[in-house]
């Protein structure tokens, strides 16, 4: 399918939302929610454009989200107080998502989703329409208008349209990088190796998040001690080992323990001191 097919079936599927409510067009800040945000101006349709500040995106986002007009809501908890209360979110038990993000305003919500970012995404979702419970028993009527779109149509389409998109998505010299992906910081759905990039940018967001387990530790040390010494042995096994049992396997048996601490000092080159 051509992108101007594309674009032709984006804007009907818009303007067949129905119109008896209000309309979240759920942006993120990165280049696809630009391009949705283009395409619902394009269709004409009444929409609200709403970013989720999560409080750990890359810096610019809030400012970008501004400049394009779009309601910045902020959460009644930060994240690094979620860590304090809750401990550091793992792939398995992601509660930043449903506390800072994935939550109900409007009834019908648009989103960038698609289908050829992962193939997860590719397995999931099937239609370009469906019906999503939040938590609290929230339904909330999502459509994805560019589901089917690759990176080349996004690109084309960013070019076509003229849209300023994120300035992390420019190299020094102005190019485009429609490869690259925003999202939080640290996120643990990311590999270790783009996790250790992003703190490498931002390493006092690591400090930060260091001394707020480090809280968190102090009110459970015996749900915390049962894999970790130190909040130090926990962001290293993080950041370096796929699965706590390598991490485990690989320390067990030391005469000495390693100094995790100094190990991430110098990794980050910042003063990790509580």
């Amino acid at each position: 399918m051509t992108l101007d097919r594309k674009i032709d079936f984006a804007i009907k599927l818009l303007r067949s939302i129905p119109q008896d409510g209000p309309i979240e067009l759920s942006y993120s800040g990165g280049k696809d929610s630009d391009v949705i945000l283009e395409l619902a101006r394009m269709s004409g349709i009444p929409f609200e454009a709403i970013y989720k500040n999560t409080t750990i995106d890359p810096p610019g986002t809030i400012a970008h989200c501004r400049e394009n007009g779009v309601k910045v809501i902020h959460p009644e908890t930060s994240f690094l107080k979620l860590v304090e209360l809750w401990g550091m979110p793992s792939r398995f038990t992601r509660f930043c998502c449903s506390k800072l993000k994935e939550y109900k305003i409007h009834d019908r919500a648009i989103q960038g989703i698609r289908r050829s970012e992962s193939t997860k995404r590719a397995a999931r979702y099937k239609e370009p329409e469906y019906c999503r419970t939040y938590q609290k028993g929230g339904k909330v009527r999502i459509y994805l208008p560019i589901l089917e779109w690759k990176d080349d149509d996004i690109e084309q389409f960013v070019k076509q349209r003229g849209i300023k998109c994120h300035p992390l998505y420019y190299d020094k010299n102005g190019n485009f990088d429609v490869k690259k992906r925003l999202g939080c910081i640290g996120c643990p759905l990311a590999s270790c190796r783009k996790r250790r990039e992003q703190y490498m940018k931002y390493p006092r967001l690591l400090r930060a998040e260091i001394i707020a387990l480090d809280k968190f530790t102090k009110g459970h040390p015996k749900q915390f001690l049962k894999f970790f010494h130190t909040v130090y042995d926990k962001f290293y096994c993080d950041l370096f080992y796929d699965k706590v049992s390598q991490y485990r396997t690989d320390n067990e048996g030391l005469l000495f323990p390693r100094d995790t601490k100094a190990i991430l000092e110098n990794y980050f080159n910042i003063d990790l001191t509580i």
